[in-house]
């Protein structure tokens, strides 16, 4: 089938890899260069890195408007497909191939539409989610379904981790997806509005740690936010990232060291948080052991503000 691409995150690349192991792919369409990191070097998305590399012909336009919808026009593709692009897509693409734009959203719809499902389901405490294709049209990840698969997630699976695998079923799901369409053996199932709830962007605020919450929550929150924008928070009066963390059953007020013997075991509005791995403003990514050795913290101090 002749395919535009559209996709700009890691979680696109197993997506559009499979397209053009087995379609031809026309042209990707990703996000535009911005600056990014502590220096704010000017950086291509990944997509645009690993298709040009491949020698495939990437447009990275700032506005997907009508000039723009004839040049798609122009390359008469048969579908569009779109993964993890960052922006909404206009009707007037929507309406460019005669099969539709399918978009490949990583969570069981209607179940966290928005832009952040993959982090969300941790951060709620889900144990179960998964990849849903379906059929784009003007609302927020709101069109009818094609396919949709299931798969647990891991008590210690990281947002990170869950991506990796969850982009993996989405590319085999899109191709199969793509062949029932072809041959006409598959019909869309309109979603079921009033079952909807939302997982919107992600902004630094929401990784600052609470710790009247209960540990398991904040478990979550770890998990659930890393790489970006992780949880933290305060030490000394300097931001604390913390990377990796365990449950435990200790008692103490809220944000109280009560233990090192493991780690930096803080307690909990229930139980207590055992940092295993942690990142003070300024400094490198370290095990709890090593900080303890340069930082001389002592049992009874709080973290935070």
């Amino acid at each position: 089938m002749r395919l535009v691409f559209f996709g700009s995150s890691n979680f696109s690349i197993p997506i559009l890899e499979a397209l053009v192991q087995s379609h031809e792919v026309l042209a990707v369409i990703t996000q535009p260069d911005r600056p990014k990191g502590r220096g704010l070097k000017v950086q291509p998305t990944p997509v645009k890195e690993w298709a040009m590399k491949r020698g495939l012909k990437v447009f990275d336009p700032e506005k997907l408007d009508v000039e723009f919808a004839e040049v798609l026009s122009a390359l008469m593709p048969e579908a569009i497909v779109v993964a993890s692009y960052g922006k909404i897509v206009p009707k007037t693409i929507l309406e460019v191939p005669p099969f539709g734009c399918l978009n490949v959203h990583p969570s069981l719809l209607p179940k966290l539409r928005g832009a952040a499902p993959i982090q969300w389901a941790i951060l709620k405490g889900k144990r179960e989610t998964g990849v849903t294709v379906f059929l784009m049209d003007e609302g927020l990840d709101s069109g009818p379904i094609l396919l949709q698969r299931k798969t647990a997630i891991g008590d210690e699976e990281t947002a990170q981790e869950l991506e990796r695998r969850l982009s993996g079923m989405g590319a085999s799901l899109t191709i199969e997806a793509l062949e029932l369409i072809q041959r006409g053996e598959i019909k869309p199932v309109p979603q079921r509005d009033e079952e909807a709830c939302y997982a919107p962007k992600l902004s630094r605020e929401v990784g600052l740690i609470d710790w009247s919450s209960p540990s398991k929550k904040l478990k979550d929150m770890v998990r659930g936010l890393e790489p970006w924008p992780c949880a933290y928070t305060f030490y000394r009066g300097k931001t604390l990232k913390i990377w990796k963390a365990t449950c435990k059953e200790g008692k103490g007020s809220p944000g109280e060291v009560i233990s090192l013997k493991e780690g930096i075991e803080v307690a909990c509005g229930e139980g207590s948080l055992l940092i295993k791995e942690l990142q003070l403003e300024g400094k490198r990514r370290m095990k709890a052991e090593e900080f303890l050795r340069g930082y001389k913290l002592s049992i009874g101090e709080k973290l935070g503000r």
